[in-house]
C-alpha cells in the first residue's frame, strides 16, 4: 500500500511513474477494429439511478471517441467504480483492477464522473499544464495550508490542443480555497472567464481523449443553448468517407433543430450518404429522424430531453455541398 502517492487531489500514482503525464504503457490498449476498449465494473453499492447516471456519462465518452467502455466479463485489466470516501482515481492504466472512487454527493454530476474517468485514460488536470501560468494566475495565499501540492504544473505533452478552460478537467475558481469568496485560480487576463464546469465533455476535451488515443472520430460537443454546425466543407462538397458526430447538450431542456440547407448525395434507402438524428447521447437511443438523404427541405426535429446527437455519413463516391443546420431551446 505505501507504493502509492496521492498527488493533486484525487489521482493516485504509482511511486515513481510521476513522469507518467507522458507515458505510452499507462495508456489502454486499441483493439484490431480500432476501439479501445476500457472494461468496467460499477459497484452495486450504487442505486439503479445512480448506476444510470454513470453509465451515461461513460456512454458520452464511447459516443465521441474511439473510447469504449464495456461491460467487463473475464478481463485482467479492468476499472471499478467503487464507492468512495473522496472523488479519486488512478492516473492511466496501472493492470489489474484498479479502482475510481466517486462519493454520493460529491462527484455524481456528469461532468465529475468523467474528470475522474479521463484520470484512468491518462489526462492530469487542465491547469497543471506546462504552458498554463499564460492562461491563469494561482493565487497561492489563498489556498488551504497543506494543499498547494494539489497545483503543481507538469512538464505535459499537450498534444497540440489550445488550453481549455472549459474542460471538465479543470478545477473549479474556488477549490482548496482557505477564504470564502477568494479565489485560488484566476484565469488571465480576463478573470471572468468560467472554469470548473462539471456538466460534461467540452469538444476540446472529446478532441483531446481522440488526439491521444489517435482516434479516427470527427466529434464535436454542442454545449451552449443555441447555435449552428454543419458539414465538414461547408458550402463546398463534403469529402467521401467522412464519418460525423454532434452532441448537442443543453441545460434541463428541449431542443428544436432546423436545417437551413440540405443536400446530400441521394440512393436507395440512403445507404450511401445520409444524415440520421438521435433522441439522446448515443446510436442505442430512440431515432428521431432515420437516414435522410436527397435535397432538403427537411422538417423540423425536437429532442425530448437535453441532448440530441446527429450523425452524418459519406460513401467511397460522390458528394454533395452537405447541410446546415440551427438549433435552440
Amino acid at each position: 500500500g505505501s507504493e502509492i502517492a496521492v498527488y493533486e487531489g484525487d489521482i493516485l500514482l504509482r511511486r515513481g511513474r510521476r513522469s507518467a503525464i507522458n507515458c505510452e504503457s499507462c495508456l489502454w490498449p486499441k483493439s484490431q477494429d480500432g476501439l479501445v476498449k476500457v472494461p468496467i465494473n460499477i459497484s452495486s453499492d450504487f442505486s439503479v439511478t445512480e448506476r444510470s447516471w454513470i453509465a451515461d456519462a461513460l456512454q458520452e465518452i464511447s459516443t465521441l471517441t474511439c473510447v469504449q467502455f464495456v461491460n467487463r466479463t473475464t478481463e485482467t485489466d479492468y476499472v471499478y467504480v467503487e464507492r468512495g470516501q473522496s472523488c479519486w482515481s488512478y492516473f492511466g492504466k496501472i493492470g489489474g483492477r484498479q479502482a475510481v472512487g466517486l462519493v454520493k454527493n460529491g462527484c455524481m454530476d456528469k461532468g465529475a464522473i468523467q474528470h475522474e474517468m479521463n484520470h484512468a485514460l491518462g489526462f492530469i488536470h487542465e491547469q497543471a499544464r506546462s504552458d498554463r501560468d499564460r492562461f491563469v494566475k494561482i493565487m497561492w495565499e489563498h489556498i488551504v495550508a497543506g494543499e498547494q501540492g494539489n497545483f503543481g504544473k507538469v512538464n505535459s505533452k499537450n498534444l497540440g490542443l489550445p488550453y481549455d478552460y472549459s474542460s471538465v478537467m479543470h478545477y473549479g475558481a474556488y477549490d482548496f480555497s482557505s477564504t470564502p469568496g477568494k479565489p485560488t485560480i484566476v484565469p488571465v487576463p480576463d478573470p471572468t472567464i468560467p472554469i470548473g464546469q462539471r456538466e460534461g465533455l467540452s469538444n476540446l476535451d472529446v478532441a483531446k481523449i481522440n488526439k491521444l488515443y489517435k482516434c479516427n472520430s470527427c466529434s464535436s460537443v454542442l454545449p451552449k443553448s443555441k447555435g449552428s454546425f454543419s458539414s465538414v466543407n461547408y458550402p463546398s462538397l463534403y469529402p467521401n468517407d467522412s464519418h460525423c458526430l454532434w452532441l448537442i447538450r443543453i441545460r434541463r431542456s428541449k431542443i428544436f433543430l432546423q436545417f437551413e440547407a440540405f443536400d446530400v448525395q441521394p440512393s436507395s434507402g440512403c445507404s450511401a450518404d445520409y444524415i440520421k438524428i438521435y433522441n439522446g447521447n448515443s446510436k442505442n437511443s430512440p431515432v428521431l429522424l432515420d437516414k435522410y438523404c436527397g435535397k432538403g427541405p427537411l422538417p423540423s426535429l425536437v429532442a425530448s430531453g437535453s441532448m440530441m446527437l446527429v450523425e452524418f455519413a459519406s460513401d467511397e463516391s460522390i458528394t454533395a455541398t452537405g447541410f446546415r443546420a440551427s438549433y435552440n431551446r
